[in-house]
């Protein structure tokens, strides 16, 4: 078996962290789904900014959006929704051969909305009501605001990824939010059957410390991070809670490595591939860490069930003068304020695009 095909075997999903439009009409998502094991699809405010800011592939689709009156976070939405509609239909086989376990796509709110909890809660349904796909999910950051929108979109029926999840506690905080929405639900006579994922971010620990902590430590810090939140995933899992929701029908929301492409140039290029091959979870990849992991991937014995040596290398770095309670914290601020970032850079792109193409047709 290929190294992708051996994680797939293993009872991990592989997920793009990818998509654009030349990704979808040149046939290279349909060969990742058939050649590399691909179930799924992830995206972001930033992988849009360079889908869309680099080239000329949504050129047209701009102009007609423009022409029809569309402009900003609306033009945006239809663009997106565009491509994130022909990924689910892609994966539309693998989502109706699993159950609905598989085969998703994912599209990002507005950043803009990561302190609004109303707007999120109101956002999420809207836009999955509009992308009209049963195995799209709105992804709602698991900051302290979010926390509240997403237990009311999934008792609402939302289908939610949890996003910028950078630790057990905030893993923690946004399985609570999941498991009280499906409680709420079978109180309310409805089903509980409502998928969700939870986003934890993997490198971006490694990248935050690398200048701080021996070259012992280099690169260590995600990994046991994720170890210790896979064995809190696994206990909730066989908790009487959970066992009572999973027989009245409910899913589990399943634990998702986010943030694995290797950032290190000094370490391996499959590093987190390597290391966080783990039963029940997904991996959602960068295209160049797919590609890599194709070609030379190395996967070895699963995760431990009891989060392995996660304690001990958590104490070495704290004992190495790294806080990892307040550093995820830190993370999931930065992550927050990238996204903004990258979706004020988004919008301006899309505008500047509309303005040069309605000149050029009106000179």
């Amino acid at each position: 078996m290929t190294p992708t095909e051996k994680l797939h075997a293993m009872g991990q999903s592989l997920w793009l962290d990818n998509i654009s439009r030349s990704l979808l009409t040149s046939g290279e998502l349909a060969r990742y789904i058939s050649d590399f094991s691909v179930t799924g699809l992830t995206s972001n405010p930033t992988i849009f900014e360079h889908a869309i800011g680099q080239g000329d592939a949504y050129d047209s689709a701009i102009h007609q959006l423009t022409a029809s009156g569309l402009s900003g976070e609306a033009l945006f939405f239809e663009l997106a929704l565009e491509d994130l509609r022909q990924a689910a239909d892609l994966f539309q086989d693998i989502h109706q051969a699993t159950g609905g376990v598989d085969g998703w796509v994912s599209l990002e709110l507005s950043p803009l909305l990561a302190s609004d909890t109303a707007g999120s809660i109101q956002a999420a349904a809207q836009q999955h009501a509009q992308a009209k796909r049963p195995n799209l999910f709105i992804k709602i950051p698991g900051t302290p605001q979010g926390i509240g929108a997403i237990e009311e979109s999934i008792f609402a029926g939302v289908p939610i990824n949890v996003t910028l999840l950078f630790s057990r506690a905030q893993y923690l905080a946004a399985a609570e939010a999941y498991l009280r929405g499906i409680e709420r639900r079978l109180e309310a006579g409805l089903s509980p059957e409502v998928a969700s994922v939870a986003s934890l971010f993997v490198s971006r620990w490694d990248v935050a410390v690398q200048d701080a902590v021996p070259a012992a430590l280099h690169n260590r810090l995600g990994i046991a991070v994720a170890q210790q939140t896979y064995q809190a995933y696994r206990e909730l899992l066989a908790s009487p809670r959970w066992q009572k929701l999973a027989a009245a029908g409910a899913r589990p929301q399943r634990l998702l490595w986010a943030s694995t492409g290797t950032k290190d140039p000094a370490a391996s290029d499959t590093l987190y591939l390597d290391a966080l091959a783990a039963p029940d979870t997904i991996n959602t990849i960068p295209e160049k860490t797919l590609h890599a992991f194709a070609d030379h991937g190395q996967t070895g014995t699963a995760m431990p069930l009891n989060g392995g040596d996660a304690e001990a290398v958590l104490a070495s770095f704290r004992q190495a003068g790294v806080d990892d309670t307040a550093l995820a914290t830190q993370l999931q601020e930065e992550g927050t304020a990238a996204f903004s970032k990258s979706w004020k850079a988004l919008l301006d792109s899309i505008q500047k695009k509309s303005a040069a193409l309605l000149a050029k047709e009106n000179p």
